[in-house]
């Protein structure tokens, strides 16, 4: 079954190795196969990736990219512990998004990790408001 995605005016997708732009009209491709497709919206610049939470979402982000995704897994592995170590609360957002990485999941990691993100926001914003 193909996938259906609807792209908005010069919105831009990614397709493999591929930046497609949309045109100035609302475009619906049907999409066959099994190369990675990121939406713009749920791509992340490196630059962006400016909070510990954030590089993991990036890193999970080149694995899911990549051709060769485990290049990844040290450097993620290694973030993993250093958030674990400061946030314990973040264990189990890390379980699941460890368990799609391990079964090739990438695209279903970068969505848990998004929640990761959300609450290290919580997590900073509860600290912002303590006296």
């Amino acid at each position: 079954m193909a996938l259906v995605i609807d792209l908005k005016p010069h919105e831009k997708i990614l397709i493999g190795e591929a930046v497609i732009t949309n045109d100035s009209q609302r475009t619906r491709l049907h999409i066959a196969g099994d190369a990675p497709i990121l939406r713009e919206k749920d791509v992340m610049q490196e630059e962006d990736a400016d909070t510990p939470s954030k590089k993991i979402y990036f890193l999970i982000q080149c694995m899911y990219l990549a051709k060769k995704p485990e290049e990844y897994h040290a450097k993620y592995f290694n973030l993993l512990r250093e958030i674990q170590n400061a946030a314990p609360s973040t264990t189990i957002f890390f379980a699941q998004i460890n368990e799609h990485i391990m079964g090739n999941g990438y695209y279903r990691a970068m969505k848990l990790a998004r929640q990761l993100i959300d609450h290290e926001k919580e997590l900073i914003e509860n600290v912002l408001k303590s006296p």
